[in-house]
């Protein structure tokens, strides 16, 4: 039975997919630090890598360009259908419950996907990259903390998006739940970094983690 909240979820992506590839397509153009988070990440996991809540693929194209073998995932088809038409493999998937066999990849990057998961959501995704990573695997893992109307360990729904009508809950977490989540999954948190939006970001501040 798939939850309803993922179910509403699913379709609120299905419905504003071409517009989001429109609106945020291109966006890594004006993210240094998260290219370098990415550079980092081709330049010491093996092939193959999942991007996981890929949207229209605009991640997994850049890490393409790096060399990377990569794998394109998202809980929408119609994300996924965009990111196949852009030449990658791509699949329709929960996270929580990744399709792919134990031990299949090398790494792991999810951008700012599990702020749509609770609590018990989020420890169901963390197991399921655990178990896909190979022993020594990598993970890129980022996520909002804050914004000026919303606090660590608050969230806010959306019921209107690019005039589509929607029904998302973004949820801003705190780090060092989320870093001992991660841990309890049997993933090492190796590195954190923080920071806050650049021009034409949503104004919030974010983490990084980077797992292994």
């Amino acid at each position: 039975m798939i939850h309803r909240v993922t179910e509403t979820t699913r379709r609120s992506y299905d419905r504003i997919a071409s517009r989001y590839a429109a609106e945020i397509g291109d966006e890594l153009a004006g993210k240094p630090l998260d290219r370098a988070l990415l550079d980092a990440l081709a330049e010491m996991a093996t092939s193959p890598v999942l991007d996981v809540g890929a949207g229209p693929g605009h991640v997994a194209t850049y890490l393409r360009q790096q060399g990377v073998t990569v794998v394109s995932t998202d809980l929408s088809p119609a994300m996924c259908r965009l990111a196949g038409h852009a030449g990658l493999t791509a699949v329709a998937a929960d996270m929580t419950q990744l399709p792919f066999s134990g031990d299949a990849v090398g790494g792991i990057v999810c951008l700012h996907a599990v702020i749509h998961l609770d609590t018990d959501q989020r420890a169901a995704a963390y197991a399921s990259f655990r178990r896909v990573l190979r022993p020594g695997g990598l993970a890129l893992l980022a996520f909002h903390t804050r914004d000026a109307e919303n606090a660590t360990g608050s969230g806010t729904s959306v019921s209107t998006w690019w005039d589509q009508p929607v029904d998302l809950t973004f949820r801003y977490l705190d780090p060092a739940a989320e870093s001992r989540a991660l841990v309890a999954a049997g993933l090492e948190v190796t590195a954190r970094l923080g920071r806050t939006s650049g021009p034409g970001e949503h104004a919030s501040e974010r983490t990084y983690l980077l797992l292994r």
